[in-house]
């Protein structure tokens, strides 16, 4: 991959991180111990008891569709920050980014509290895509203010897929992601977004290299984010992304350089950690004049 090139755009403010699950572990667990457990404890009666889409749906079925996402918050809610001087945390080294907008599909706060850890201003907001009261009735600073504009001094955490403090807007449910879907498919395009993404969330799609940290190419989040969010944009000028992807076999990893390729996507094989590491490394390299 191009450090340089990804190390200017940062630089320029041209750069946004797009933050999966994996960023909060070993911190958080994994969404497929949580469904396991869930399996357990409500008698999942299903072979794929590690999907935890699948099984969050069940109990919506089974009790009310706000048990899975209640149960989800506490489980987050229960655990404090990561360890925000760890020099492989990944929340902690994208504050250092001093970037002026941030996006995550996770439940969890990490990104703002490492922001605020880091003596910014940070303010959340997130992604209007269903019409309960909470969601509609959530801070909105970009959704509300065509004219407000992230700042590295103040910048804006997105949660596309709903904050565990505010069950109604959380993404769990199989029922939950096809909503999600059907409004991205019906918003499909950008001036119709504004409802579901601000433009300024829009803008940073189109016009900024974008880090996918935290995703496997097999995650809904990450597929859906690239397909439907990121590929309908013009391709004469879309940026360099970046992806970190766990490694495979040479022949695997040879197939999907070629697949990410054709749409400007660079892939950083390896763990999260890892990526966050020698991204700091480069950063710190580049700062420096080296």
């Amino acid at each position: 991959m191009n450090w340089n090139r990804l190390l200017r755009r940062i630089a320029d403010r041209k750069c946004t991180p797009f933050i999966g699950a994996a960023a909060s572990l070993p911190h958080l667990r994994q969404a497929s111990e949580i469904a396991e457990e869930w399996t357990q404890s409500h008698g999942y009666p299903l072979e794929d008891s590690d999907d935890l889409a699948r099984v969050a749906q069940y109990l919506a079925v089974r009790e009310d569709a706000m048990a899975p996402k209640e149960m989800m918050r506490d489980e987050i809610l229960g655990k404090g920050p990561p360890d925000f001087d760890d020099p492989a945390e990944p929340h902690a080294l994208l504050a250092d980014l001093n970037l002026p907008l941030y996006i995550t599909t996770n439940y969890d706060d990490f990104m703002f509290q490492a922001l605020v850890d880091r003596g910014r201003d940070p303010v959340q907001e997130i992604c209007r895509w269903n019409e309960s009261l909470p969601v509609k009735e959530a801070p909105a600073p970009l959704g509300d203010d065509d004219k407000y504009e992230p700042t590295p001094e103040r910048p804006v955490v997105f949660h596309l897929h709903g904050r565990a403090e505010i069950p109604e807007s959380m993404v769990l449910t199989e029922d939950d992601y096809l909503e999600f879907l059907v409004t991205l498919a019906e918003r499909s395009e950008p001036d119709q977004y504004s409802a579901l993404l601000p433009h300024q969330v829009v803008r940073a799609l189109s016009n900024t290299s974008l880090i996918f940290i935290g995703y496997g190419l097999k995650d809904w989040d990450f597929r859906v984010l690239h397909r439907g969010l990121v590929i309908r944009g013009n391709a004469a000028l879309r940026r360099m992304s970046v992806t970190v992807q766990l490694e495979r076999t040479p022949e695997a990893q040879d197939y999907l350089d070629q697949y990410f390729r054709r749409n400007e996507v660079s892939v950083y094989w390896g763990r999260a950690d890892t990526f966050t590491q020698q991204l700091r490394a480069q950063w710190d390299a580049f700062n420096n004049g080296e």
